[in-house]
């Protein structure tokens, strides 16, 4: 709980939120109950981590629900590899702790830089699907990706 200002900084930003699966937080107590719901969440099947540089929190990166891995950062932090350091962290541990053979991800196929850093990692597009989600007014659709187990490219 000690990280709940940094996490509004970023859960708060309209631009680090606009392909997130909910609106910007409009205060602080909603990102308190978040960042309640990630700590408590089963270590069976979760495994989420704030993400740190040079001493400040950005974000977060990890698996909410094994195997489907998830991340965001605050703008400020974009450009400069930390989400692709961050997401190969979590899939080498994911790939580590649970005995799954792929680890998942879903994205809004207008998010050009989630896309290019998956494919980067490794991931192939399983599929898409339209309306899949409403994020305030907004209906949107979702791409669907993973990485098999034998094939990652995650080590930076």
């Amino acid at each position: 709980m000690d990280d709940l200002e940094a996490m509004h900084a970023v859960l708060s930003d309209p631009l680090a939120m606009r392909y997130w699966s909910s609106p910007p937080h409009a205060d602080r107590e909603e990102t308190r109950a978040w960042l309640e719901r990630m700590i408590a969440s089963p270590p069976q099947t979760s495994d989420d981590f704030v993400v740190e540089y040079e001493g400040n929190v950005i974000g977060k990166a990890g698996c909410w629900n094994v195997p489907e891995i998830g991340f965001i950062l605050h703008p400020r932090a974009w450009g400069k590899g930390l989400a692709r350091e961050a997401v190969a962290a979590v899939i080498e541990r994911t790939f580590a702790r649970f005995p799954i053979d792929a680890v998942e991800a879903e994205t809004d196929p207008r998010n050009d830089a989630c896309l290019a850093l998956l494919a980067k990692l490794g991931f192939r597009e399983l599929r898409r699907a339209q309306r899949t989600m409403q994020v305030g007014d907004e209906w949107v659709d979702s791409v669907y990706l993973s990485l098999p187990r034998a094939s990652t490219n995650a080590r930076p």
